[in-house]
């Protein structure tokens, strides 16, 4: 069994000219261990709520799980195993979410499919709070990982795991592939960390080393980390780690325990070679049927899903309420009253108009929308005080030293954004949760990539950057966002919002929590905003990105603005009209989602031929797609000193706008 998983992942990477075939060889035996004596699923249906799940971090060795998806029975013929890495193949180079049946994450950089995972073990556990009765364990699944070297060298995995120890996952079961090789070649001359020891003083349970080639052992570890998981060990609830000792490319003659075996193909001569060696005469792509049929897992996998349908039915019958809302959520529906009364909160703060911080105004938000959101699960990376990230009346999750669960809807995540941004993205796969973080805009680089990884996945995370521009003022120039909202608009699938005033902010978080399909950044400020929209009509346009906030019929010119700058632009208009010329002000709070109207919409509010300028206390270059005749910005870093101040000193004042306007216009 484990030697069709060398066979397909040699050929595969041989064919394709390109791929990890070291990784799979080497951990193939491990795969045996869990996935042929553990491993709860069903191939039949890979979305099944209550599967185990699996994730392969060290993503790199990508054949590995597409072989034992093969095998195991899931939608993944032969044909897509011999189009690895090619165009529009099931099988791409790296594991994809939602593109190959049976894939619980996207990985291949480093860190964070472990940081994935403890997400999905923190979801695990916080719904089995929530949903499980007696008799009744609705939700009731481990979660497990393959992880290597590159991964726990990665800073992330340190942020990851020690929270993992400190929330008591003990459902959580790692499996290192402690094979002592990365590209460069042996990792002592980089990496000589004592993981059992690390591992422990995360409070992790730690088994081994142990033979990772040999499955019994590997199993043995296994059985021992599930009686943990639901008894602890000495008491204590904690997530388990079971170190493998293995060989890169086990079973190449000349490349096992070689960093060549690696990110290569092994070559015709040195693949003839390993046939040989492991006594594997079949032909390439060619898996005998018993070997086929010791692998299927169809029957068992039916088997599991359908004993879980029968107690999901005993479950609504005794807690039909329950029942109704853990579908709801697994599904990521919102209630059916949720856009009203979002809506009707909307026009009170039209009417009620208040100047705050758009940060405070998402905490309003917060105050709205969380009691009646059970599935919001949010945090901040030791800044909740600064973010507002909790709300009146929150409970903050929390574990005691044993492992006993206080559930709660807020999250303290101590400071690691990156970690916190990656467990985020592990809370929305796997599903009964819309998951949000908190931290300062300029620290969005820590989280760049888990953001950028939740815009290729599709997901549904929120992330909430306050202090979002000079305005945050003493702080200083490591604090100041100058590059960081040009920057987040350019990543691909991800909505930014960077809010004028409290109605923006709430159209804001409505837009945030009603798209399924992608993840949003809310900038905001930390100095109070004037109100700017008081028509709920109006409100209703904030929702498209951009619109029109302030116009004179047949302007002669247009002021675009975002955020803070938004009130600096009404003020300029109104300098422009004392001397008879015509504006319109166009607030554009998320640009990403203006970018997505129609044609017809787009021209409505930025009418063609009539000249722009725009102004956002950020770098110049971003606004030149708009084909503006002047911007005004920020192109360099900031200084430290009050906002009004710096605001003064950098020339981001209405009177520079409406200068800036006459200019354009001619005197």
């Amino acid at each position: 069994m484990a030697n069709a998983i060398r066979a397909l992942a040699m050929d595969a990477v041989q064919k394709a000219s390109s791929g990890h075939p070291g990784m799979p060889m080497g951990m193939a035996d491990m795969a045996v261990a869990l996935w042929h004596g553990h491993l709860r699923h069903n191939p039949k249906n890979p979305s099944w709520s209550d599967r185990d799940r699996f994730v392969v971090s060290n993503g790199h060795g990508s054949m590995l799980v597409y072989a034992l998806l093969h095998l195991t029975g899931y939608d993944l013929p032969i044909e897509e195993i011999k189009n690895f890495r090619q165009l529009h193949s099931k099988t791409p180079g790296h594991p994809e979410v939602g593109m190959t049946p049976g894939v619980e994450t996207t990985t291949g950089p480093l860190g964070q499919g472990i940081t994935n995972a403890v997400g999905l073990a923190l979801a695990e556990r916080l719904l089995a709070a929530e949903f499980n009765q007696p008799g009744f364990n609705l939700v009731d699944h481990n979660t497990y990982v393959f992880l290597g070297d590159g991964c726990l060298m990665e800073g992330i995995s340190h942020e990851a795991c020690a929270l993992a120890g400190v929330w008591g996952l003990s459902k959580l079961i790692a499996l290192y592939d402690d094979n002592s090789i990365s590209i460069d070649g042996k990792v002592d001359g980089w990496f000589r960390d004592d993981t059992a020891k690390r591992f422990a003083a995360y409070g992790w349970n730690v088994i081994g080393p142990i033979d990772g080639h040999d499955t019994q052992a590997v199993s043995a570890a296994i059985t021992q980390a599930r009686l943990w998981s639901r008894a602890g060990n000495a008491g204590r609830m904690a997530p388990t780690m079971i170190i493998c000792k293995t060989t890169i490319g086990k079973g190449s003659p000349n490349r096992a325990g070689t960093a060549k075996a690696h990110g290569e193909a092994l070559g015709d001569e040195e693949i003839a070679l390993t046939r040989k060696a492991i006594g594997w005469p079949h032909a390439p792509f060619e898996i005998p049927q018993d070997i086929y049929a010791a692998w299927n897992a169809k029957a068992t996998g039916a088997n599991h899903e359908q004993a879980w349908n029968r107690l999901m039915q005993a479950y609504a019958a005794a807690f039909p309420e329950k029942a109704r809302e853990f579908s709801r959520r697994m599904v990521g529906d919102l209630p059916k009253d949720f856009a009203a009364k979002t809506q009707a909160y909307i026009t009170q703060l039209c009417k009620d108009a208040p100047n705050v911080a758009s940060r405070k105004a998402s905490q309003m938000a917060l105050d709205d929308i969380g009691p009646r959101l059970p599935g919001l699960l949010g945090g901040s990376a030791d800044l909740t005080g600064s973010n507002l990230t909790n709300w009146k009346g929150v409970a903050t999750l929390k574990v005691d030293p044993q492992g006993t669960l206080t559930p709660g809807q807020h999250i303290s995540y101590g400071v690691r954004e990156f970690g916190m941004a990656a467990i985020c993205n592990g809370l929305a796969l796997h599903g009964g949760f819309i998951p949000y973080c908190g931290t300062f805009l300029t620290f969005a680089d820590y989280s760049r990539n888990a953001i950028r990884m939740a815009a290729l996945m599709h997901q549904r995370v929120i992330h909430v950057f306050t202090h979002d521009s000079i305005g945050l003022g003493e702080d200083g120039p490591t604090h100041q966002p100058v590059e960081h909202p040009a920057s987040l608009r350019l990543i691909p699938f991800l909505h930014v919002w960077r809010p004028a005033d409290a109605v923006e902010t709430a159209v804001a978080w409505q837009a945030a929590l009603e798209r399924k399909v992608g993840p949003t950044a809310l900038l905001l400020s930390r100095q109070g905003l004037a109100p700017q929209v008081k028509d709920p009509a109006m409100a209703k346009d904030v929702a498209k990105g951009a619109y029109v906030l302030s116009t004179d019929a047949n302007p002669q010119i247009v002021l675009m603005a975002t955020g803070s700058e938004v009130s600096l632009a009404m003020q300029a208009a109104a300098m422009l009209r004392a001397e008879k010329r015509r504006v319109r002000v166009v607030s554009l709070p998320s640009t990403t989602v203006f970018d997505q109207q129609t044609v017809a919409y787009k021209t409505s509010v930025l009418p063609e031929g009539v000249p722009r300028v725009a102004i956002e206390a950020g770098v110049t270059d971003f606004w030149w797609k708009y084909q503006p005749a002047a911007v005004i910005g920020l192109d360099r870093f900031g200084e430290s000193a009050p906002a009004g101040d710096l605001f003064k000193y950098f020339g981001i004042t209405a009177e520079a706008l409406a200068q800036t306007g006459h200019a354009v216009l001619g005197r």
